[in-house]
């Protein structure tokens, strides 16, 4: 009876769990180079001092989806998009160095180069990128450097400035995906400046979202959720059963 109900409540919570991944992903659809999660399941054994004769079930989130996303023409300036494996690195909200597939930038009024959320790009050095305000003719060559012509400047007149870090990870085990959408080095160390990393200039990568996909998951996640509270349901009615049992003898 225990154990009926013991699994079945654990997976009945393991199943918010699929539903918040699932949900999260069908909700960034539309959100330049993001990355989908995985969502698993499996059953774990309770260890305890006796034999281990309990398990519940656990849902977790094993790795990411890294297959490219569409390309996306918008003939943008500041507007990257990465050409096979390689991240844009950026400043996290803490001020330590992540890193990104979205490559759609600004120039604040401070002259910062910025992501469109306002996360400052980082040059080869680790630096911001600082760029004239009034930049015209901006380019982004494909190996991430920024050039441009100071307003009011001949129009013959390139000057090129800093260069955008790109870099490349030989092993995704090591890189983690937090829940701010950036990914970072799971040692806390930083990623060095990959020269095979290459960016399309004036185009954006898409998400590499399936919606159908996640929709159909959706509807699976809910029928396991409710088929576990119909085994809660039948574990309650099997223990009252057994209640009037005892009340007869």
């Amino acid at each position: 009876m225990d154990k009926l109900l013991w699994v079945a409540m654990s997976g009945a919570k393991e199943n918010f769990h699929s539903l918040a991944v699932r949900s999260n992903n069908l909700a960034n659809a539309n959100t330049t180079g993001f990355k989908a999660d995985f969502e698993n399941s499996r059953s774990m054994s309770v260890f305890a001092d006796a034999y281990p004769s309990r398990a519940f079930a656990m849902d977790e989130r094993p790795g990411y989806n890294m297959s490219g996303g569409d390309m996306e023409t918008t003939d943008r300036d500041l507007d990257v998009a990465l050409q096979g494996d390689g991240f844009i690195a950026v400043n996290d909200s803490d001020g330590n160095e992540a890193y990104t597939r979205m490559g759609s930038f600004m120039i604040g009024a401070d002259g910062v180069l910025r992501t469109q959320s306002g996360l400052d790009v980082l040059d080869e050095n680790g630096s911001q990128i600082i760029l004239p305000p009034l930049l015209e003719a901006v380019h982004i060559s494909d190996d991430g450097v920024i050039s441009g012509r100071p307003q009011g400047a001949d129009s013959n007149v390139i000057e090129n400035y800093q260069r955008i870090k790109l870099v490349k990870s030989d092993d995704y085990k090591n890189i983690e995906k937090g829940y701010d959408g950036l990914f970072r080095q799971r040692d806390g160390t930083s990623l060095a400046q990959d020269e095979s990393v290459k960016v399309r200039s004036g185009m954006l990568e898409a998400s590499n979202v399936n919606p159908v996909e996640e929709l159909t998951s959706l509807i699976r996640i809910q029928r396991q959720y409710d088929t576990t509270v119909k085994l809660i349901d039948e574990a309650n009615q099997m223990d009252q059963a057994q209640d009037r049992l005892l009340s007869y003898q």
